[in-house]
């Protein structure tokens, strides 16, 4: 990434210009996002048990990093590709760049895990245990859990003539041992998988005490190879190409070809080995080549394999060691009176309702609304797209309701979403049986929007009622994420949905919404126009954007040309940002900030000061400025016109930009500055504000 100074970034507006100075690689962009997540398990302010928490998130997206991203890479390698990206970097050379910055970021994880967190956990009554450090009575109490709940389930794996090398799962841990004959002396391999679906730790009698299952295991080796020597064991864990291949064209049926997918995935060829640092070159060896893995593909660890693992220990019952527990409040306006539940439709024909999550209750707003829908008898029909959502889902299981009481109830499943194939699969089949009409996409895009119609016959006809939301319909995460869901009657909207709907279930060719943007129709054509008109009008103009990654070319470089006008932009960017804001002649008028924290900010707002229509233009959707979401995804983004709901918006982004305790800062050269750690946090300050509606207790700035 480049570090050059202000005379090599003066010519970066001219056609001649490289590549690289005027985007960040997106690979190390996301990783950057990654080391801001590792900053927090390293800060020593935060809890004990939150700052496990970020070292486990930090390793479960270092995963899915390899699992996708460099698992695409290493293919576009292997077909030889120049370039794969608008910062001219090869893959060959994004992937060099990717294990120089995991190897550091790795050694730093750690480093904090060996040298503050777990001897703090440790202080504080939580010890991670080591077989060696037990003593008798210890040891006793962990032969007899050996022997009643893992030896069992235990199969270990011998490889000769007679055993050819075991499937490595995915993610899954493993002891190599090289065991000895005794009678003939000779040498063996063989391999143990540490079962997955076995607590990770095994807790002591004392509940303070903890395990590693795979430390056990360990220490029970000779017990799966009697009659042998034990000559040396390690660990290791392999991490495989996971992305789904479909070919939809030739699909007959599309759940059924995402079930073999499935199947596929754990056997999908290998892209990274996790060893133990111990590990002798001759297993080494064995493993790089039964995995058909080079040099660079190998990580050596110092310390225990993925620390993902913490998530256990996170759910202790410890709130002494947690962020202080916080309850989402329910909107004013869908406040109940005398403990009835609310009208949600009369509410709604007043006005728009904002909900902010997990400030404001996803239960009392959301999935009540679903349910009301669910339940009331005038309710004809109810349309829902579904992305990711919870395994006890209530929203699933108020549509089920509904399609057996003989509403008319269409799903649109999106089955390809990663990592959430196999739950959506289930909730399609169960949605199917309960009548419901169930659609699984449009063939070549991915549905991501977060979109339900209800339609209603009511005195004076027919009325459609809408939720358009930034996040998943997922109770659980709406308690972690951070989105914005507008809950509306707005008649053109409705209309909109109901188009949009026949164009996910139908063969519908629509491509004009009255309100709504729709991607890939429309909406990167509608981002970079409303980019121009605030660029039209030079320093008066204003631009703020706010959401998860920043890829698109063609909306980069519109913003360049939006601040060569003088228009100020500000960006606030959670993860990937190809973007080099400040540097002169180009984007001196741009900031780019990007907000981590207790919340995972994942909602998208736009602001446009003009919006071409001389008022100002705000909007709230499901799309990141991307090119995926823009070219290969279906995105629903409205406007918010309500007077009340557009201040909402205005709080919520100067709380963001207003941020100097957590957020971090792009650079021109794209390093980030961390925060100054002064002042209220974003999420801090809107905790706040949604426990005394009406007044942030933070000083604003303008926008």
């Amino acid at each position: 990434m480049s570090t050059a100074g202000s005379n090599a970034l003066r010519v970066i507006g001219s056609d001649d210009a490289p590549p690289a100075a005027r985007y960040l690689n997106r690979e190390l962009s996301w990783l950057d996002f990654n080391e801001r997540v590792l900053a927090l398990a390293e800060d020593a302010a935060l809890p004990l048990l939150e700052r496990a928490k970020f070292l486990a998130i930090f390793s479960n997206n270092l995963d899915e990093f390899y699992q996708v991203r460099v698992a695409g890479l290493k293919d576009q390698a292997a077909a030889g590709l120049a370039q794969s990206g608008a910062d001219g970097l090869s893959p060959v050379e994004q992937l060099k760049a990717v294990r120089e910055r995991v190897l550091d970021h790795v050694r730093r994880q750690m480093a904090c895990f060996l040298k503050d967190v777990a001897p703090a956990l440790s202080d504080g009554g939580i010890r991670l245990s080591d077989w060696e450090s037990l003593d008798d009575d210890d040891r006793a109490y962990l032969v007899d859990v050996f022997d009643r709940r893992i030896f069992p389930v235990l199969t270990p794996l011998a490889v000769d003539p007679a055993h050819p090398f075991p499937h490595i799962s995915d993610q899954s841990h493993n002891h190599p041992v090289i065991v000895r004959d005794r009678d003939s002396g000779d040498r063996r391999f063989a391999r143990v998988k540490v079962p997955p679906l076995l607590p990770r730790f095994v807790v002591m009698p004392d509940g303070e005490r903890f395990v590693p299952l795979e430390q056990l295991i360990a220490a029970h080796l000779p017990r799966l190879f009697p009659g042998m020597d034990i000559e040396c064991h390690f660990s290791f864990r392999v991490t495989r190409n996971a992305d789904l291949t479909l070919d939809e064209d030739e699909a007959d049926d599309l759940l059924a070809a995402v079930e073999i997918e499935l199947r596929r995935r754990r056997r999908g060829r290998a892209v990274r080995l996790e060893i133990d640092d111990a590990m002798s070159d001759e297993v080494l060896e064995l493993l790089r080549r039964e995995l058909d893995l080079d040099d660079h593909d190998v990580y050596r660890i110092e310390g225990p394999l993925d620390l993902g693992g913490l998530w256990a220990v996170y759910e202790l019952d410890r709130p002494d060691l947690k962020d202080k527990a916080w309850s989402p409040v329910t909107q004013p306006r869908l406040l109940a009176e005398d403990d009835e539940s609310v009208d949600m439709f009369a509410v709604l024909r007043e006005g728009d309702v904002l909900v902010h999550h997990p400030y404001d209750s996803f239960a009392t707003s959301v999935e009540a609304f679903i349910k009301r829908a669910a339940a009331d008898p005038d309710v004809l029909a109810i349309k829902q797209t579904l992305y990711r959502t919870s395994g006890d889902s209530p929203i699933v299981k108020a549509l089920i309701r509904a399609a057996e009481r003989g509403k008319q109830v269409a799903v649109l499943v999106e089955v390809k979403a990663r990592f959430d194939e196999q739950a959506n699969i289930a909730w399609a089949k169960a949605l199917d049986d309960a009548g419901a009409h169930v659609t699984y996409g449009v063939v070549g895009l991915k549905t991501h929007s977060k979109t339900a119609l209800v339609v209603r016959q009511e005195p004076d006809g027919i009325r459609r009622y809408c939720h358009i939301g930034t996040g998943n319909y997922n109770s659980k995460t709406a308690r972690l994420y951070e989105d914005i869901g507008l809950l509306t009657a707005d008649a053109e909207i409705g209309a909109d949905l109901t188009d949009l709907f026949n164009f996910l279930t139908g063969y519908s060719r629509q491509r004009r919404y009255r309100k709504t943007v729709v991607a890939p129709l429309t909406l990167r054509d509608r981002v970079v126009e409303l980019i121009r008109a605030e660029a039209a009008r030079g320093p008066e103009g204003r631009i703020v954007m706010k959401m998860n990654g920043l890829d698109d070319k063609a909306v980069i470089d519109a913003l360049y040309e939006a601040s060569q006008a003088g228009t100020p932009v500000d960006l606030v960017v959670r993860a990937m940002c190809c973007l080099r804001p400040g540097v002169p002649d180009l984007s001196e008028t741009i900031r780019v900030r990007s907000v981590v924290g207790r919340f995972l900010e994942h909602s998208r707002i736009f602001y446009f000061a003009s919006d071409n229509r001389g008022a100002g233009g705000w909007y709230i959707g499901s799309a990141d400025l991307r090119g995926r979401n823009l070219d290969r995804r279906v995105e629903v983004v409205v406007p918010v016109e309500d007077k009340p709901l557009q201040a909402r918006l205005a709080d919520i982004v100067r709380v963001n930009l207003g941020d100097e305790a957590s957020a971090w800062t792009l650079q021109s050269d794209g390093t980030w500055t961390p925060p100054a750690g002064e002042g209220v946090g974003t999420h801090d300050a809107l905790m706040a504000d949604a426990l005394q509606r009406g007044r942030l207790l933070v000083q604003l700035p303008d926008l």
